[in-house]
């Protein structure tokens, strides 16, 4: 049986123009909602991650402590769990699944936090990442439900170079002539591996390979770190990766109806006291971006997480970085 439930949002009107019918939107949840609703943690998921993922992060991050607070990790749409290219049924299945945004997808998440869990107001969203980007969006779309948020290692617009890094991998696995533009009937392993060896590349940064940091993570090589990567992303399937890829590179809290691409005002509008913590190693969610809107933000700080892991340092899984994060977010829950 699957450990998370399912959310069923019937039709769903996509900002692409496209309504997707039976959508569903799976989520997990930890700890009781208390009398007020109020003590709630949302954590929604990264690229390529699933609940257990978060998971890990929760156990590294001791601050969110399910037996004070009722923490939410919803998923992402095409992250195999919610809907996705791998699980809809045609016309919307594999390559022609209609392209889904942030904004979407925080959408729906209001929707299963209010309609189905009662929830009146929202003690902290975070997440990593992707899971950043829709803190971001959290915060702009519903500033008066949001007492703080913490994006970690990731930001409020997708920049030109993160989109250019995405473009590469993407090329990596597309290339494959057995993907067959979407429509494989068995899993294109050798644009996955490609995939895969490109993102290598860019997810830790040129300290963390030269001081052979992957040994502190059991692996022996070099190769054996690109062949832990290529064994994460051999799990999902490639529409699905390619899916949630298209969220990201797109990702821009101002581009809908209630900002109309204005990204300064959308900024301005969060209410919310926010803690920024970016990777100082991130070699594509720059520190730089996060000054940038930090600058246009009533009441936010800048805290880049001091780490040799790069983008990585904010995953979870790295015990110092782990601490530096949960001091912060004990900060914003309050905590002793």
């Amino acid at each position: 049986m699957a450990d998370y439930e399912i959310f069923e949002l019937g039709q769903v009107a996509l900002q692409c123009g496209l309504t997707l019918p039976q959508t569903k939107l799976a989520y997990k949840t930890y700890g009781e909602l208390n009398a007020q609703r109020d003590n709630v943690i949302v954590m929604p998921t990264f690229y390529g991650g699933q609940i257990a993922e978060n998971e890990t992060a929760m156990a590294g991050w001791r601050s969110l402590d399910p037996k004070k607070y009722f923490i939410v990790i919803p998923n992402l749409f095409g992250n195999g769990l919610s809907s996705s290219p791998s699980n809809t049924a045609p016309p919307f299945d594999r390559a022609v699944f209609p392209h889904v945004t942030i904004f979407d997808n925080v959408v729906c998440q209001h929707r299963l936090l209010t309609e189905h869990l009662g929830v009146k107001r929202i003690k902290l969203v975070l997440g990593f990442s992707m899971g950043a980007q829709q803190a971001y969006q959290w915060a702009t779309l519903y500033p008066d439900m949001v007492e703080t948020i913490a994006p970690i290692c990731g930001s409020a617009r997708t920049s030109p170079h993160n989109f250019l890094f995405l473009e590469g991998v993407k090329a990596a696995l597309t290339a494959d002539a057995a993907f067959a533009e979407g429509w494989y009937q068995t899993p294109p392993v050798k644009g996955l591996r490609a995939f895969a060896r490109v993102y290598m590349g860019w997810c830790f940064s040129q300290d963390f390979f030269r001081e052979h940091e992957y040994r502190k993570m059991g692996l022996a090589s070099l190769e054996d770190s690109v062949r832990f990567l290529e064994g994460y992303f051999r799990r999902h399937d490639a529409n699905d990766l390619l899916a949630m890829l298209w969220t990201w590179q797109h990702a821009d809290l101002s581009a809908n109806s209630t900002y109309k691409g204005d990204f300064v005002a959308a900024l301005k509008a969060i209410k919310a006291r926010a803690l920024v913590m970016p990777g100082n190693t991130d070699l594509y969610f720059r520190t730089r971006d996060n000054e940038l809107e930090v600058a246009q933000m009533r009441n936010a700080e800048l805290r880049p997480i001091p780490s040799i892991w790069g983008h990585v340092a904010g995953l979870g899984v790295y015990p110092p970085d782990n601490e530096f994060i949960d001091a912060g977010l004990k900060e914003l829950l309050g905590a002793d």
